[in-house]
């Protein structure tokens, strides 16, 4: 479950970054009062243009960054009050999360499964089972450093997914792969719900989001415009496509 209430986020602006937006504030408001909540067994997917606040939001949910105002819950747990708790259920996944290249996958993700203390056992069995999902044993044993794009973002996956965690963020997690690799990940989604984890992801691809949300919220210039089920979404779509309805809405919602 994640609940968010009230969230706002603010970044102090420096004097060159000041001159360049044509500012004379101070500050930077990312994220404008945004609340919305994620079940489990759900898929809920966070959308909207580039610079909207959405990996703002992702990150201040997985902990990365500290919400100026407002409240975050993970499975009851106040990120603020109890950060270690709650990170300790969130898996974290994006296009451009670092690796340590210098090590190889089995290495990498026997230090992530002991950050998080799982079991010998549930370890292996859990490696076993993302390797032979992923196809990930050719190169379980090479430097990460060596590895093609596709095959780090696999890495990636499964160092996300190696403690079990009961909610997982997706940012952007198929952006610049090949076919098969984002298919890979959209499979991984699907058992995720299966697994009656909470899901959250985000992504510009509206046919991902079309075959994967329940539920789903649109952000624009940090503020929330709309939140509603898919089904809803479908119905009430005045465009054509679901491309056109998610422009339309955010098109709309600068005018107002």
């Amino acid at each position: 479950m994640i609940k968010v209430e009230g969230l706002y986020k603010e970044f102090k602006l420096s004097k060159k970054q000041k001159q360049e937006n044509g500012s004379n504030s101070d500050v930077a408001v990312a994220v404008d009062n945004v609340s919305f909540e994620c079940k489990p067994g759900q898929i809920f997917s966070l959308l909207g243009p580039n610079g909207a606040g959405k990996t703002t939001t992702l990150r201040m949910i997985s902990t990365m960054i500290t919400p100026t105002r407002g409240k975050i819950e993970i499975c009851g747990l106040d990120v603020k009050k109890n950060p270690n708790e709650a990170r300790k259920k969130i898996g974290f996944l994006t296009g451009s999360t670092g690796l340590y290249e210098r090590l190889t996958p089995d290495e990498l993700l026997k230090y992530f499964a002991d950050l998080n203390d799982v079991p010998k056992e549930k370890f292996l069995e859990r490696k076993e089972h993302f390797y032979t999902l992923l196809n990930m044993h050719d190169f379980k044993s090479k430097k990460i450093g060596q590895l093609s794009t596709g095959m780090k973002q696999k890495v990636s996956i499964t160092r996300t997914m190696i403690h079990d965690p009961e909610v997982v963020v997706f940012d952007e997690p198929t952006a610049g792969l090949d076919v098969i690799t984002a298919e890979n990940i959209i499979t991984l989604i699907r058992n995720c719900k299966t697994e009656n984890k909470t899901v959250i992801f985000s992504s510009h691809i509206m046919t991902e989001v079309d075959l994967l949300c329940d539920d789903l919220a649109i952000i624009a210039k940090g503020k929330l415009v709309y939140s509603d089920s898919m089904s809803n979404f479908r119905s009430n779509m005045q465009e054509k496509t679901l491309t056109g309805e998610f422009i339309r809405i955010v098109q709309t919602s600068s005018t107002n």
